[in-house]
């Protein structure tokens, strides 16, 4: 009888941390989701910055974008032609050469009229922290307008602003895309991840390298792509 005693014991505790564990996710969640609600802003009402952030998605093994990432680029060189900033950055992953999201994105923005010098690629943007984190050090963006899907963008507003970016936020939703529950439950743990990163530990990305100014050429950035 002791020893049920002490397994039924044993599988209290383990439910009563598993609904704590549970609780402090979901309430970090809805902290950062209400920390990011404070800083998203129409076109209209963005103030000038040193850079416009694109944030990467998926791209096309031939280099064409998709349709979440090209519906971030159409509102990215929106806020470019309002003037809220001469500088566009755009940050993803080009980790692999047989897959770019970077140049994907350069060559949309140029289709569209941007100067090839006004385009900054992050070739190391390989997730949400990093990409804020250099835009910071590397790129030395002090001020910025990010733009993204309105789920991801609350916590990249809570990233930036931990590490010290003064930075609002553009929603990019034209519609509802396909796997919207699947990314937004995908969130409750990158949040977590996300609180972990920018509000405790702040550890520093993958890559970080020379920095290269925001106010100068995008042409820096090249990688000898066309």
């Amino acid at each position: 009888m002791s020893f049920i005693l002490r397994m039924k014991k044993r599988i209290v505790l383990l439910v009563i941390l598993g609904i704590s564990a549970a609780v402090i996710v979901l309430l970090i969640d809805f902290y950062i989701d209400r920390t990011g609600v404070e800083y998203l802003r129409v076109p209209d009402d963005v103030p000038q910055v040193d850079a416009i952030i694109v944030l990467g998605a998926y791209v096309f093994p031939d280099g064409t974008v998709s349709e979440m990432l090209r519906d971030r680029l159409d509102v990215g060189y929106h806020l470019y032609h309002l003037n809220k900033s001469s500088r566009i950055l755009v940050s993803g992953d080009h980790g692999r050469k047989e897959y770019d999201e970077v140049n994907g994105m350069r060559k949309y923005l140029q289709s569209k009229g941007v100067p090839r010098e006004n385009i900054f690629m992050d070739h190391a943007g390989f997730d949400t922290y990093d990409s804020l984190y250099r835009a910071r050090d590397v790129f030395q963006v002090k001020n910025a307008v990010i733009v993204s899907q309105e789920y991801h963008l609350k916590r990249a507003l809570y990233i930036a602003r931990k590490l010290g970016i003064e930075a609002y936020g553009v929603s990019s939703d034209k519609y509802k895309y396909p796997g919207m529950k699947y990314y937004r439950a995908r969130e409750v743990g990158a949040r977590f991840k996300a609180f972990l990163q920018a509000g405790i530990f702040k550890p520093e990305p993958k890559y970080l390298g020379e920095a290269i100014p925001i106010w100068k050429s995008g042409e820096l950035t090249d990688d000898g792509k066309s």
